[in-house]
């Protein structure tokens, strides 16, 4: 099985999750200035149940960290996984600035 890797994809405002061409996944967005609003989550069903979601969602917010953004989770999958995993709670943006 080949690796998967979290891409970035601003023409679609998406991240997308790749195994070479394949993409088993994705999380929509909008940006606006330095919030970015994660409004929707979605697994390839052929591969739920394969732990894929969280590693789109931990992907997409180590981005976010890497370019110093604030995330607005309006995605209800992706506001669950940060609940879980508190380390990224410091991302979390009150609204749109």
């Amino acid at each position: 099985m080949s690796e998967h890797a979290v891409v970035d994809n601003p023409a679609g405002s998406r991240y997308e999750l790749r195994s070479g061409d394949e993409v088993l996944g994705v999380v929509a967005y909008h940006r606006n200035g330095e919030v970015i609003n994660l409004i929707h989550t979605e697994i390839d069903a052929d591969h739920e149940g394969e732990g894929l979601g969280s590693d789109i969602a931990r992907g997409v917010l180590d981005d976010a960290r890497r370019q110093g953004l604030r995330v607005l989770p309006t995605c209800p999958f992706i506001a669950g996984w940060i609940d879980k995993h508190p380390d990224y709670q410091d991302l979390v943006a009150d609204r749109y600035s």
